[in-house]
Parts: C-alpha cells; sequence; structure tokens
C-alpha cells in the first residue's frame, strides 16, 4: 500500500516530506503488535494516524476506541478505561465494563495520554505489561488483549521532570515514536489546505469559493499557525461566510490575522535556524526596529556627555527622559520657563562608565543582527523588497533605508 492511497482514504492533504515520512512509519508500524507515541502540536490532525495504523493490523475487524483522557474526570477515569463493580463508589448501581474489556482483541487510542492521573498511569503500566487489569471494586484479575496506541501534544520528557508523568510508562508508550509536523514547518501544504477547505465549503453552502491574491496568500504563508490545521479551516469558513467579495486581498487577510505581525519574527528563526535562537532573544529582535532610534539617541547623549568632563551639564527634559535609565538625576529646576536638570558627572562612578560601555556594545551587536535578518529575508524573497519588508515586519521604506544604511 502506497502513501498516495492512504492519503485518498483517509483524507490527508499535503505533500512535505515530513507528513509522508509520518504516514510511512504509520504503515510500517501496523504490521508489528507494537504500542506507539503520537506526538505533534494541538490540531496537526494525530487522531488520524491510529486510524491507519489500527486499518491496516491484523486487528482491522476488532473493536476500534478512542478514548480522549483529557475529557473524563479524575475521579472517573479508572472506570471509564477498566470498568467498575455494582457498589464499588457512590452512584455505581450496576457493574460496567470498561474500554479495555469492550476492545479486547482491537485497539484504544489514547488520546491526551499526558493527561492520566498517575494512579491510573500505574494501572495502564500493567496492562500494557501483564494484559491483566482489575475492575474498580474488584479483586478478580481479567485479561485483555489490546493494541494501545497514545497521542499527546506536550512535552512528554518535561511532563516526566515534573513528576506528573512515569518515565516507565513513557518507554513502554514509546516503543514506536511517530512525529506530526506542525503546519509552519510544512508551508509547501498550505495553499492546497486552503483550497480544498474552501471549495468544500462552498459546495456544502451553494456558493462561490473565495480565492486569495498573491499577496494574501504570502501572508497566510509567513503566519505562524499556533493552531495548525484546524485554526487554517476555521478562518477559511470565517471569510467564507463573512466576505461579499470573493478575491480576498492581503489587507482583507490581516483582518482575520490580528496577530500576524507578531507572529512573523519567530516564524522567520523557525525557518532559518529554530535553534539558534532562545525565547529571550526573539522577544529582543522582535521589537529591535521600534527600539533602534532611542538606543542610538541614548549613545550619543552617553558619549557627549563623557567628552565634556566633570562639573554641571544642563540637559532638557527630552533628552533627560533617555538618560534617566542610567543614572540618578535630580529633581527639575525651573530656570527662564524652561525645565532643565542638572547632572553631576563628578558623582558619577567607575562602574556607570563600564555600564555605558555594554549598552554601546549591545547597540552594535544590535545593528549586526539588524543586518543578518534582512539580508536573510532579501535571499528568502529572492531580493523582492516588498515580500520582505512584509516577512520583517516593517514598511518598504523603512527596508529601502536600512538597505542604504548599512550598504547592503
Amino acid at each position: 500500500m502506497d502513501v498516495q492511497s492512504i492519503k485518498q482514504r483517509f483524507g490527508i492533504i499535503g505533500n512535505s516530506p515530513a507528513l509522508n515520512r509520518a504516514i510511512d512509519v504509520a504503515l510500517q508500524v501496523a504490521r508489528a503488535d507494537l504500542s506507539v507515541l503520537i506526538t505533534g502540536e494541538s490540531g496537526v490532525g494525530k487522531e488520524v494516524f491510529p486510524q491507519i495504523i489500527h486499518q491496516y493490523s491484523s486487528r482491522k475487524h476488532g473493536t476500534y476506541i478512542a478514548v480522549n483522557c483529557g475529557a473524563i474526570p479524575e475521579g472517573t477515569i479508572d472506570s471509564e478505561l477498566f470498568g467498575h463493580e455494582k457498589g464499588s463508589f457512590t452512584g455505581a448501581y450496576d457493574s460496567r465494563k470498561g474500554y479495555f474489556e469492550v476492545a479486547n482483541g482491537g485497539t484504544i487510542f489514547l488520546d491526551e495520554v499526558a493527561e492520566l492521573p498517575l494512579s491510573t498511569q500505574v494501572r495502564l503500566l500493567r496492562v500494557l505489561e501483564t494484559g491483566e487489569f482489575l475492575k474498580v471494586g474488584s479483586s478478580k484479575v481479567i485479561k485483555t488483549n489490546v493494541r494501545v496506541i497514545a497521542a499527546t501534544n506536550v512535552d512528554i520528557q518535561q511532563t516526566i521532570q515534573q513528576g506528573k508523568f512515569r518515565e516507565d510508562l513513557f518507554y513502554r508508550l514509546n516503543t514506536v515514536p511517530i512525529d506530526i509536523p506542525a503546519l509552519r514547518e510544512r508551508k509547501e501544504d498550505i495553499p492546497i489546505l486552503f483550497r480544498k477547505f474552501s471549495l468544500d465549503f462552498a459546495e456544502r453552502n451553494r456558493m462561490p469559493a473565495i480565492m486569495l491574491t498573491e499577496d494574501a496568500m504570502q501572508i497566510l504563508m509567513n503566519y505562524r499557525w499556533p493552531g495548525n490545521i484546524r485554526q487554517l479551516k476555521n478562518i477559511t469558513e470565517q471569510i467564507s461566510v463573512i466576505e461579499q467579495n470573493r478575491e480576498i486581498t492581503a489587507d482583507i487577510m490581516r483582518t482575520y490575522l490580528p496577530d500576524y505581525y507578531e507572529s512573523k519574527l519567530p516564524a522567520l528563526f523557525d525557518a532559518v535556524d529554530q535553534k539558534t535562537f532562545a525565547n529571550e532573544r526573539e522577544i529582543l529582535y522582535k521589537i529591535l526596529f521600534d527600539l533602534k532610534t532611542d538606543v542610538t539617541d541614548l549613545k550619543k547623549l552617553v558619549l557627549d556627555i563623557m567628552q565634556k568632563g566633570k562639573g554641571g551639564i544642563e540637559i532638557h527634559e527630552d533628552n533627560a527622559r533617555l538618560i534617566k535609565k542610567l543614572y540618578d538625576i535630580s529633581e527639575p529646576v525651573e530656570e527662564d520657563g524652561m525645565t532643565s536638570r542638572k547632572i553631576d558627572i563628578g558623582k558619577m562612578e567607575v562602574k556607570d562608565i563600564q555600564d555605558t560601555e555594554e549598552i554601546v556594545e549591545e547597540s552594535l551587536s544590535l545593528e549586526e543582527k539588524e543586518k543578518e535578518l534582512i539580508k536573510k529575508a532579501l535571499d528568502k524573497h529572492n531580493g523582492k523588497r516588498k515580500y520582505a519588508a512584509g516577512e520583517l515586519g516593517i514598511s518598504e521604506r523603512t527596508l529601502y533605508r536600512k538597505i542604504k544604511e548599512y550598504n547592503i
């Protein structure tokens, strides 16, 4: 069975190598009766892969049950999974079979498995290791032959370190891992997915399908998509319902992505090298263009103060606001109707000058990073300034000025 036929059968859209790899692994592991752990962000479509594994396994004629572990209250999760005996707790008026008993000979998909309470994790580990479990309120051992496929959208290693997930259960579930790529990691599939969702909605509601201009599609491609495919489908349907004009421009598209510009620089870093930048640096570079002017002015003022040497120097209100970050400034003084402030340079200590030097060095470092980001954006868009400016979140005019300033 080839990957393309699997896509057609299960309605999977896209041709990215990472997606094809995930489907191929699912097909390979389907033949072996092993536990599988599927990882990926919320909204990437993890729920399709357990069905692929089940349908192409020797258990395909058995029962398939999907359980959302995060949707079941902690007090009843054991009863849901393993069943209970009559009178075992308040409200248990009859005995009940759990999912592991019902799905004997088939497959259970445990979605959001990291949400399981620790006590339930112990019970699940026993089932995986021995095929045995106890109903709630019973001492009779029940045997079951169930294949377990689990999925999570959180970092399991981190939850293990926090003491919220058992390490031995993780290794037992993670016999074969399958990682589903986020939508921003398969950008080449975004136009195909958008057209599919648009056409499906138009056909279902008997209306013309929406189309995107080139600029609008570029915005769609550059967006970070924190909600992945689910978010893309939701926004496509919103636009289809609300917009009278069936051709969607870039300006219209931005109104449906209010955090578009705030999301662009982190998305750019992911495209360049996600591991290169820490979160703090991403935030710093994100506001770089807004801070550049203030940093430059501050540097000039500090250097001017150092060159004039000791003595009182009057600095007007606008300038005082900038250097107040570095030094303790006296109360404002009224002089000839103008507010000024006096600073005694003689009271500045050596450590103050060292701090100033660090700020100057940091500003120079930021200039280099700014120059580097501009070059990468231009290279990515083959020198097209319009698209490069859009990716950087600045106007085309500002980009042109930066190019001249840095002689790029």
